[in-house]
């Protein structure tokens, strides 16, 4: 999004998923960008109530990343990053294919604290995350920090009677 930095939308969540997409300069009108776009924009409903937030980072021009975002429908952030910074940063440049300069497609599961649950390195369409990869981490990841995710555990139900509710999404003090 215009003007907002990745370090806002990473602050009021406790699960993202980045991933970081290669350049569409170099992509065909069916191509995987394309069809995992349109497999986020379809999951992006349950990432939400789940509060979940995502990202998308290309090394398009901004005007190539909002027309992407756009053609998508997409309602998450998409940045910009053209000259290539977190491609260098993270040492993810696609180096077959030197005339675009992309990075490697990967998508990244994120714990409280920007922890790294898991990478997926997307070089091959069948290495990035399926939708129920996703939901697998994301429970995974939700079971180890949510102590009230099993409401069935007799001391929760001890503790909600009591009043304490700091232990109770989005009941905390």
């Amino acid at each position: 999004m215009v003007g907002q930095r990745l370090q806002e939308v990473a602050r009021d969540s406790y699960l993202r998923a980045w991933a970081f997409a290669p350049s569409h300069a170099c992509m065909v009108a069916e191509d995987a960008e394309s069809v995992d776009g349109r497999v986020a924009v379809d999951f992006y409903p349950e990432l939400r109530v789940g509060y979940v937030k995502i990202v998308t980072i290309s090394t398009d021009d901004l005007m190539l990343t909002s027309e992407f975002r756009t053609g998508l429908n997409a309602e998450w952030p998409f940045f910009s990053d053209p000259e290539r910074v977190i491609q260098q940063d993270l040492d993810i440049k696609e180096y077959t294919d030197s005339r675009h300069n992309p990075m490697t497609p990967h998508t990244l599961v994120l714990e409280p604290g920007l922890l790294i649950h898991k990478i997926y390195n997307g070089y091959w369409f069948f290495g990035r995350p399926t939708i129920e990869d996703l939901r697998q981490d994301l429970r995974d990841i939700l079971t180890r920090i949510r102590p009230d995710w099993d409401l069935a555990a007799r001391d929760l139900r001890e503790s909600w009677d009591a009043g304490e509710t700091e232990n109770f999404y989005p009941y905390r003090q």
